[in-house]
């Protein structure tokens, strides 16, 4: 239960919104491709976002709580094994050649070795992630700031949007397409939002994203991308994939998940 009546409110206004987004991928996936109704949705997003930033600072952290309250079990959704070649090849290896890249509108270009990121400053949480579907779990987690990253690398004037490149794959057929998602630079800088190697006390498993995962606590599960490749620094998504900010903000769903 949220701590005060102003999250209430915020978390049924980015319901609403989201549940458009879940309702069209769900049965009336043509109806979601449609020009008309993919700009109604475009539309509801901006306003959602604008709605949900005037409700709550943009410094305001998501609830934290006691170890007590950790769930035995953590689900999971989306890809849980990926069958990337490259992905598998890192896995074989314990992730000892696995590199996270920070690229795009940088000054500094980077990259990280698995052990590099875990000798950086960092920070622990336990925060409930709450899924598009209705379930929520509590966890504990572990990582670097994405701050951090970022002022290393030190973000070009240009730079609006932070988009996260994955190993998996999702979808079938022709509409296969690799895992991605973004966050503006508000959630960016969160104190919250971190790129976590741990879960409860332990690297993560493969099912819930090793070796690194975005956690950006004031938004839906869908914006927790895992496997974690390359983060990169954009003025916009408009070129990446389907140019909507994310794998399922392609196809339908609200980009601000805003809870």
């Amino acid at each position: 239960m949220d701590p005060s009546g102003q999250l209430n409110r915020r978390r049924l206004i980015v319901r609403s919104g989201t549940l458009v987004g879940a309702l069209a991928l769900g049965g009336c996936q043509g109806t979601a491709e449609s020009g008309g109704f993919r700009r109604t949705l475009d539309i509801a997003t901006v306003l959602d976002y604008r709605l949900q930033r005037s409700l709550l600072p943009t410094s305001a952290m998501a609830r934290e709580y006691p170890a007590a309250d950790i769930s035995q079990i953590f689900r999971t959704k989306g890809t849980t094994d990926p069958r990337n070649l490259v992905y598998r090849k890192l896995v074989r290896d314990g992730f000892k050649n696995w590199r996270l890249l920070v690229e795009g509108m940088v000054e500094r270009p980077a990259s990280y070795s698995l052990q590099e990121l875990r000798s950086l400053p960092s920070r622990t949480q336990i925060t409930r992630h709450d899924c598009v579907d209705g379930w929520s779990c509590i966890g504990k987690w572990k990582g670097v700031p994405l701050a951090t990253l970022l002022h290393r690398a030190g973000l070009k004037s240009q730079a609006r949007f932070i988009v996260f490149h994955c190993a998996d794959t999702l979808g079938h057929s022709f509409n296969v397409a690799r895992y991605y998602e973004s966050i503006g630079l508000d959630d960016a800088f969160q104190a919250q939002t971190i790129l976590a190697y741990d879960m409860n006390d332990a690297p993560l498993t493969i099912a819930h994203g090793a070796p690194v995962r975005l956690r950006v606590e004031r938004q839906l599960g869908y914006k927790m991308a895992k496997f974690v490749m390359r983060v990169e620094a954009v003025a916009s998504f408009a070129h990446i994939y389907g140019g909507k900010g994310g794998y399922w903000e392609d196809r339908g769903y609200a980009w601000y998940a805003g809870i």
